[in-house]
């Protein structure tokens, strides 16, 4: 198989061009311009980072690219799925507060915020797959129901599947709650007694009849009825639905991979990586540690296995920054050519993903840079 195109682009700026016309070029010359955007309803895939924390990306970048679809003729939107953990993303009511403080809104960014999978996680469409690892894959209806997905991506490190990029955005990020239930864990959902007030939406919201309020006002999950769908987790405002974080990393990336299959099958695609700010966790965290590496720049792909590969790559060959988590001041400048996120998270195996997804035909590890 031939190699995949990734562009590139540095962040050096002078005053005829700036970072968003740099992006702008940058997908351009990467080919986004093949795709046929008339009339088209565009899934803008994106982070919206969670309140407080400061790495994610800015809505300016957003902007940018909405611009150019709308000389298009497209119909763009913002989207991504609500959160399985319970922060201030996980229902789409605080999920689009939280976006909007952090800049995501029609006045900023020129086009609507939309919740990929409805109010409480459960509106999602069943994607065949019939891979390894899923049979389907629970998808976010409106990402879904779009016919073109662009995804923009903070590339920087996480603490389950080492790296977050294009495969991470997508594969994790336009799931369903219960999608992401089976994502992050092997096991069905548990009930912690302490939590629960006795409400009985968990027991009206399972579909199988596995959840019952008993006589000591508490939900109890029959687990010979539990498919692990997630629904539960998904409707409880108490935290008393729980998930069982036990899922390895390398089955996680794996799942993760074909879940990104999921998401980019049969429809035009295009994926943008933005490796700056490389924090070494997730924009999930309200917080963000100090970045593992200086600003790198920009790059874009239709193939996101191979866009993730170079971002890697290109994080693994910049030396680490002094003061940050991995790195003492004395050692900087000894870190260059060495796993960043492995060095952050030593359990993780980033690799495994990548692998997965060339196995299973979503792209190619190999790639040529292009710079622009």
């Amino acid at each position: 198989m031939a190699s995949s195109k990734v562009w590139f682009t540095n962040l050096r700026t002078k005053p005829s061009q700036n970072l968003l016309k740099k992006l702008e070029t940058l997908v351009i010359k990467a080919g986004i311009g093949e795709i046929d955007f008339q009339k088209k309803i565009v899934a803008i895939k994106i982070h919206f980072g969670e309140p407080g924390n400061l790495a994610y990306l800015r809505p300016n970048y957003a902007a940018q690219i909405v611009k150019y679809l709308k000389a298009k003729e497209a119909i763009p939107f913002l989207t991504d799925c609500n959160t399985l953990y319970h922060g201030r993303r996980s229902n789409a009511p605080m999920h689009l507060e939280a976006a909007f403080e952090n800049g995501y809104n029609p006045l900023a960014t020129g086009c609507p915020v939309v919740i990929g999978d409805g109010i409480k996680g459960t509106e999602y469409r069943e994607i065949e797959l019939n891979t390894e690892y899923c049979t389907s894959a629970k998808i976010g209806s409106a990402i879904a129901d779009s016919d073109v997905i662009i995804s923009m991506n903070h590339f920087k490190g996480h603490e389950m599947t080492g790296f977050g990029g294009a495969l991470k955005n997508l594969g994790m990020g336009c799931a369903s709650v219960g999608g992401k239930l089976f994502l992050h864990s092997a096991s069905s959902p548990r009930i912690n007694e302490d939590n629960c007030t006795g409400c009985s939406i968990c027991e009206k919201n399972c579909n199988y009849g596995a959840v019952v309020v008993g006589d000591d006002n508490i939900a109890h999950i029959d687990y010979e009825k539990c498919v692990g769908c997630g629904q539960c987790v998904a409707v409880c405002q108490y935290d008393s639905a729980q998930v069982v974080w036990q899922n390895a990393t390398e089955t996680a990336c794996k799942r993760i991979a074909e879940y990104t299959l999921a998401v980019v099958k049969d429809k035009p695609c295009f994926h943008i990586n933005f490796i700056m700010n490389v924090s070494p966790d997730c924009d999930c965290f309200p917080a963000n540690d100090y970045p593992l590496v200086s600003d790198i720049g920009m790059a874009a792909s239709f193939d996101p296995v191979a866009l993730d590969k170079a971002c890697a790559d290109m994080v693994t060959a910049a030396p680490a920054l002094a003061g940050s988590r991995i790195c003492k001041s004395h050692d900087q400048g000894t870190m260059e050519g060495l796993d960043k996120f492995k060095k952050a998270h030593p359990d993780t195996f980033w690799e495994s993903g990548l692998e997965h997804a060339v196995k299973i035909g979503l792209g190619n590890i190999d790639y040529e840079l292009i710079t622009v």
